[in-house]
């Protein structure tokens, strides 16, 4: 599926091939403090960017960049460098209504005010980073 998207202001906008609709939220810390909550995301296959001049990259670990719009902050999207997989943040797209929350990982750095409703695979940061393969599981978030 092809999607388009943009920021808060619109001075970076993109359009997402490849996009799954199945969502995943993150609930570790980065994610919380990167987005403001947990971080709901949908894995894009490839992204092309408008107004990349206002497109700023933070490398939140040494296999991860995070971006987010320079102008007016907003959370755009997780990147696995080495994989080049991005994560598009669900709220930047400009259609929102084919995602469903498909699963939750970090569940247990969760904090205890909220949960989200729903009967979908929950792991912990242990399980998920398991999951990505070997070697990954010793990577911190």
């Amino acid at each position: 599926m092809s999607m388009t998207g943009r920021c808060l202001c619109g001075a970076v906008s993109f359009t997402a091939e490849d996009v799954e609709t199945d969502v995943q939220s993150c609930h570790c810390s980065q994610c919380r403090r990167w987005s403001g909550a947990s971080a709901i995301a949908a894995i894009a296959g490839r992204v092309e960017f408008s107004g990349a001049e206002h497109l700023r990259r933070y490398d939140s670990s040494a296999w991860a960049e995070r971006g987010f719009c320079r102008e007016c902050g907003a959370s755009l999207f997780y990147r696995l460098k080495e994989a080049d997989r991005y994560y598009m943040s669900v709220g930047v797209f400009d259609d929102q209504s084919p995602f469903r929350l498909a699963s939750e990982i970090y569940i247990d750095d969760k904090p205890p005010g909220y949960d989200f409703a729903g009967d979908h695979p929950r792991m912990t940061g242990a399980e998920f980073m398991a999951s990505l393969g070997e070697g990954m599981d010793e990577r911190a978030e």
